[in-house]
């Protein structure tokens, strides 16, 4: 199996599969923990798409909103917007997630694009719906919960900027083009609240990251 398979794991669980899919692939890191399933798999991107996508992302940003609101305004400060799948650069960005990770396409999400300016943060979270948080419903009747994360760095800011996961204290710093994919349950399906992580606050210069993220079932919103 290589990264060029065309392969259809469902929806990423069972985990084994899929994780087996990865990594076959050349390049590609995995975190040595019991706890997480994580890897990183560095130049996935090229630098021209990379800026391709930072620039359509200026173009449709708007602030971001979390889910089960705590109360803390400055929980998450960066600004998102949806990438249209008909746009061509966005049309083969969907398709090279969908080759490394090896999961039905019509279980993904429309890829999101995020921008954080200096002193803009995502403050320590999972990426999974809580299932006893009063938005569950809401957010997972239609596709269930979420199993598998990609997300991709877009550029490198002059400071700040990494992802903390925070249960076994790893730091990945920004890179151009570097992608990370995680699973967000357990072996036995259940959310793995060991995923939490924390988008670090950008000290100087912009951060730019891509994320897709995998459903239980189909995605069916429109």
């Amino acid at each position: 199996m290589n990264a060029d398979s065309v392969v259809n794991l469902g929806s990423g669980h069972p985990s084994e599969p899929v994780i087996a899919h990865i990594m076959a692939q050349p390049g590609v890191q995995r975190t040595p923990s019991p706890k997480l399933t994580l890897f990183q798999k560095r130049g996935f991107l090229d630098p021209a798409m990379c800026e391709a996508l930072i620039a359509l992302i200026d173009q449709t940003r708007r602030p971001s909103t979390v889910s089960d609101y705590n109360g803390d305004a400055a929980f998450r400060t960066s600004e998102t917007c949806d990438l249209d799948a008909t746009i061509p650069v966005v049309a083969e960005l969907e398709n090279r997630i969908a080759r490394f990770v090896g999961l039905d396409p019509a279980h993904g999400e429309p890829i999101q694009g995020q921008r954080y300016a200096v002193g803009q943060e995502f403050k320590a979270h999972t990426d999974y719906f809580e299932p006893s948080g009063v938005d569950f419903d809401k957010f997972t009747s239609v596709a269930g919960n979420r199993t598998w994360t990609a997300m991709l760095y877009l550029n490198e800011p002059d400071a700040g900027g990494a992802t903390r996961f925070k249960t076994i204290d790893k730091i990945v710093q920004p890179e151009i083009g570097k992608l990370l994919c995680w699973n967000n349950l357990r072996p036995d399906g259940s959310p793995n609240p060991s995923t939490i992580h924390q988008g670090m606050k950008v000290r100087a210069g912009t951060k730019y990251v891509i994320t897709k993220w995998f459903r239980e079932r189909p995605w069916g919103w429109e």
